[in-house]
């Protein structure tokens, strides 16, 4: 067990004290995310709780094969009208990264937080955070261990989807002998490995292949040759008909250049607003860049809104890396 008997404790008290959930994750949630999302679900529907399951916005297309995923509500397409008073965060790495969701919180909300990001700043009444996981999925394959629920393809295919995409198909450093333990045993439950490796990491939209074309025809790298970057504008996104999920993964392309050291993606969110996406080859702890910048994440995997003038946010963010360095 990577976390504490009494953490475990903490959060079986807290499922079994109360009723009536609000379950969120991160905005622009990925695939660890809706996946946690749908573990937590699928707990709380076996203990025979009541819960609703959110998220500021859409969920991405390729994860509606996934049990109950149409089931998680769009709060930008279909508000609530009630507020909850005991809401459960799922890899959500601070408190501002739930979105317009907190609007459904009610003021004395009670917040079970759950995940993965060493930057978490431990912002719920009751706290489940495990740096050490590939991802919130297995800390939530942890939980159902210890909460004596059975697993079935459903269930297991959601861990599995969550530990897949956190681990880029098992490749990246997070990647430890207990993370393919499990997926050992999730493949018993006849969970389509191959399947969702190719649906989840291989294919490519159209409009994806044309946003990807964009952001490397202009590609940037420093002199030295160690930090690279692309930049997509929103005249990028509306000229290739790509939407947000299409952004996924355009980021490893300038850091899988031999002899980068970090990759990033500006994403200019509107004017006078900018998200950077950092990915490091492991020399740069990039959750502390962005942290810098106030955001968060993982040594090798970050990144942070930034408000100011595009130009001048490239600039700065790439001295950061430089100091890094």
């Amino acid at each position: 067990m990577q976390t504490k008997e009494r953490e475990f404790q903490q959060v079986r008290q807290f499922l079994m004290e109360h009723d009536d959930f609000l379950v969120v994750a991160h905005i622009q949630p990925d695939g660890d995310a809706v996946s946690s999302t749908l573990a937590v679900g699928w707990l709380l529907s076996c203990l025979g709780k009541s819960f609703t399951m959110v998220n500021e916005g859409p969920i991405p297309r390729r994860m509606m094969y996934l049990w109950q995923a149409e089931q998680i509500v769009d709060l930008s397409q279909a508000p609530l009208d009630t507020k909850f008073s005991h809401v459960i965060c799922v890899d959500c790495a601070d408190f501002k990264r739930v979105g317009r969701t907190a609007e459904w919180f009610a003021d004395d909300a009670l917040i079970l937080n759950i995940d993965h990001h060493p930057t978490n700043d431990a912002y719920g009444a009751v706290n489940l955070i495990v740096p050490e996981a590939a991802a919130t999925a297995e800390i939530l394959y942890d939980l159902l261990k210890y909460m004596e629920v059975p697993l079935n393809f459903e269930v297991a295919t959601a861990i599995y989807t969550g530990m897949l995409t956190d681990t880029g198909g098992f490749r990246y450093s997070n990647t430890t002998p207990k993370v393919m333990a499990i997926a050992s045993d999730l493949l018993e439950y006849r969970v389509d490995g191959p399947g969702l490796s190719e649906l989840l990491l291989e294919q490519m939209t159209l409009p994806q292949l044309k946003l990807l074309t964009r952001a490397l025809n202009g590609l940037q790298i420093t002199d030295d040759g160690k930090i690279s970057w692309v930049v997509i504008q929103d005249k990028d996104m509306k000229l290739t008909g790509a939407i947000h999920e299409d952004l996924e993964g355009i980021v490893n392309y300038p850091r899988n250049i031999q002899g980068v050291e970090v990759g990033m993606l500006f994403k200019v969110i509107h004017e006078g607003a900018v998200k950077v996406s950092l990915r490091s080859a492991g020399k740069v702890d990039v959750a502390k860049v962005a942290q810098h910048f106030g955001g968060g994440g993982h040594v090798r995997a970050a990144g942070a809104r930034i408000e100011g003038d595009l130009a001048q946010i490239v600039s700065r963010v790439v001295e950061q890396v430089k100091l890094q360095l």
